[in-house]
């Protein structure tokens, strides 16, 4: 049976992926940053999961304000890097798992979650920037991806419980695969950030901290965090942080922290990233 064994939870930051297509990672402003991201990859090396879900949300590639799922799932052979304005990132063309995805469509649509099934989508940084993040630079992403999308652009977005249920319930699904599969599941975006108006460049490092703290130690005031509170102290893009709540809702209940690094600034954004395993 296939067996979902991890969690990671990291930032996407559009300028992390700027950084490593154009070799900057190693300057004074980026080195901090990326140094703090080689034992998140020597862990993925070592680990090696078959399937990844990553959990992001779109920018405008694949969805606009014509069509807004609260939750997308991908169920492709193959996902192509997004044109954001600045053509694709050159990186690996992104290789589904139909199987796994398939059947999580349908057993959490029968679990009463309505799922938007995507035949074909492009994916931008939210989904490339965490692959970067874990993998490195490699011509082939060394995983199966199984991109989840979910809405925190147009209000309402989903709840952190909702999410979090959500997490539980795709936990329920990988696990009734009949596949001999090691899968992990990431959330992504966040930390605190604010990209626009009066608070634009907001960082709030002690909220970002309490988060990654409570992931392990306190998730039930995670669970019920509003949207409103995420305005006011992570700023308007820090309710990406529901998304990691998918992450966390996947996992035991006792999952354990193996790894975590914080950096402010990326770009205009605090930067985290954590990982989570069960026991």
């Amino acid at each position: 049976m296939a067996k979902l064994f991890a969690g990671v939870g990291t930032s996407h930051v559009p300028g992390i992926g700027a950084a490593v297509d154009h070799k900057k990672t190693q300057t004074d402003y980026w080195k901090p940053l990326f140094d703090g991201y080689e034992p998140a990859r020597e862990w993925m090396q070592n680990e090696a999961p078959d399937v990844v879900i990553i959990v992001y949300n779109d920018h405008a590639s694949a969805f606009s304000l014509e069509l807004i799922p609260t939750f997308a799932i991908g169920v492709a052979e193959r996902f192509q890097p997004a044109d954001e304005g600045y053509g694709p990132r050159k990186v690996p063309v992104v290789e589904g798992h139909p199987e796994l995805a398939w059947h999580l469509a349908e057993s959490l649509i029968l679990d009463e979650f309505d799922m938007t099934i995507a035949n074909e989508m492009p994916v931008d940084h939210g989904l490339t920037v965490p692959l970067s993040i874990a993998c490195g630079e490699p011509d082939i992403w060394p995983c199966k991806v199984i991109p989840l999308c979910v809405n925190v652009i147009q209000y309402p977005s989903p709840t952190g419980n909702r999410c979090y249920q959500l997490g539980k319930a795709i936990r329920k699904a990988v696990e009734a695969f009949p596949a001999d599969l090691k899968v992990a599941i990431f959330g992504t975006g966040g930390m605190s950030h604010q990209l626009q108006g009066e608070r634009a460049g907001l960082v709030n490092a002690d909220f970002d901290i309490a988060f990654l703290d409570d992931l392990t130690r306190n998730v039930d005031r995670l669970v019920r965090i509003p949207h409103v509170e995420y305005l006011r102290e992570a700023g308007s893009e820090g309710a990406e942080l529901v998304m990691w709540m998918i992450m966390r809702g996947a996992l035991d209940d006792d999952a354990r922290e193996v790894y975590r690094h914080f950096h402010v600034p990326a770009s205009n954004t605090a930067a985290g990233l954590i990982i989570l395993e069960n026991p």
